[in-house]
């Protein structure tokens, strides 16, 4: 199975319950990179105090700051990784990029959890979280469709993209993922 991964998905898509799964039984690193800089910010390191002071004015910790939370984490790591939550964009993708081949650990597969509008605001709405409302969550997908479109191209063209349909039991979806990383 390949072993250096990232899960693209609209909101509601279950990346976060596949990419733990996967990772407790392929004992891969789980990088989500909104608890990797949560971490940072708690541990307070040097990193995390810069992330702390963007995010206590309000504002969007740059790509540079979270490439280099990435890069602290992968490089001492000698297995498995699946990077969720980033990259976004393809400006990201592209900031990504190098930094794996210097480090060695190229990607080796894009998984892309596709899943339709109606089942997906279903489940968010069906979270139960306040701000899961049927007019924010249309517009996070299209947000999400804005942004992310040209990175799903983007690793489509380089061959890497695996798309998995996100429909049914949360084990059936694993196995789908599972089957398209062999």
């Amino acid at each position: 199975m390949k072993q250096r991964l990232l899960f693209l998905g609209p909101p509601g898509a279950g990346k976060g319950t596949q990419a733990e799964r996967l990772c407790a039984a392929h004992e891969l690193m789980h990088l989500s990179t909104g608890d990797l800089l949560r971490a940072e910010v708690g541990a307070k390191t040097p990193l995390g105090q810069e992330a702390a002071a963007v995010m206590n004015r309000g504002e969007l910790v740059s790509d540079e700051l979270v490439l280099a939370i990435v890069e602290n984490q992968l490089k001492n790591q000698s297995g498995g990784w699946l990077l969720d939550g980033f990259p976004r964009t393809l400006i990201q993708a592209t900031a990504l990029e190098p930094l794996l081949e210097e480090l060695k650990q190229p990607i080796e597969a894009v998984v892309l959890l596709e899943l339709n509008d109606a089942v997906l605001i279903e489940r968010l709405i069906s979270r139960g979280r306040s701000d899961d409302n049927e007019s924010v969550i249309r517009n996070r997908l299209e947000v999400y469709r804005e942004k992310t479109a040209p990175l799903i191209d983007h690793y489509r063209q380089q061959g890497l993209l695996q798309t998995v349909e996100a429909q049914g039991s949360i084990e059936s979806i694993a196995i789908s993922i599972e089957k398209s990383l062999c």
